[in-house]
């Protein structure tokens, strides 16, 4: 019985997890969280806030010996939505690494040094997509979101599923996938008997009011 207690307290939870997709980030994105900010693009369609009062960014590492939970308190964003159609919209949104938190206040702490995030050198993370894809196969709210994200100075284009619901009140848009922190520099092993795992679940809960 301990044995399998064990294993389970153990068990990676990125491991049935769908793998973000990396490639190299598109020609226009910024190569640096710290270069000037983009001239504004005008909103196609309705501007819709994201931010933690509405919405959730989540995350979840795991080690040898057991898994934490965390995310960020601050951020704000916009999902621009075309027609109420998900593959004509797009979605930004601009993240304060300093406000990471887990579920240990001595790993909070940790994770906003050099070792993780590096948040007096890294104060900002970003998502832009460049693309949604609708995936028909996967039912008729499943998608493919791509755009690049830039985290602790790297920026990558990313791809992952997600199930978005542009309805009448508000849009929801749901995605739990695996990302690989060494492909944004995040390079930290851990402690030599309580090594940390390589994929870490990204769970994104947001759920933009429209306007009336």
């Amino acid at each position: 019985m301990a044995i399998s207690l064990f294993a389970a307290a153990c068990e990676d939870p990125a491991a049935n997890k769908a793998k973000a997709t990396i490639n190299e980030p598109s020609a226009n994105s910024a190569s640096s969280s710290n270069a000037a900010p983009a001239a504004p693009v005008a909103a196609k369609g309705e501007a819709l806030a994201i931010n933690g009062d509405n919405s959730k960014i989540e995350f979840t590492g795991s080690k040898v010996t057991g898994k934490h939970d965390g995310g960020f308190k601050t951020f704000t964003g916009t999902i621009d939505l075309v027609n109420s159609k998900p593959v004509e919209s797009s979605v930004s949104v601009d993240i304060q690494a300093a406000s990471v938190y887990s579920d240990d206040e001595k790993l909070t702490g940790h994770l906003k040094s050099a070792d993780f995030f590096d948040v007096e050198k890294f104060p900002k993370a970003s998502f832009k997509s460049t693309k949604i894809e609708a995936d028909a196969a996967e039912g008729a709210d499943a998608y493919t979101v791509t755009g690049d994200l830039n985290l602790h100075g790297v920026t990558k284009s990313i791809s992952f599923p997600a199930t978005i619901k542009a309805g009448s009140e508000a849009v929801e848009v749901n995605a739990e996938f695996a990302v690989n922190r060494k492909d944004f520099g995040i390079v930290y092993a851990g402690q030599a008997d309580n090594l940390i795992n390589d994929n870490v679940v990204i769970k994104l809960t947001l759920n933009a009011p429209r306007k009336k």
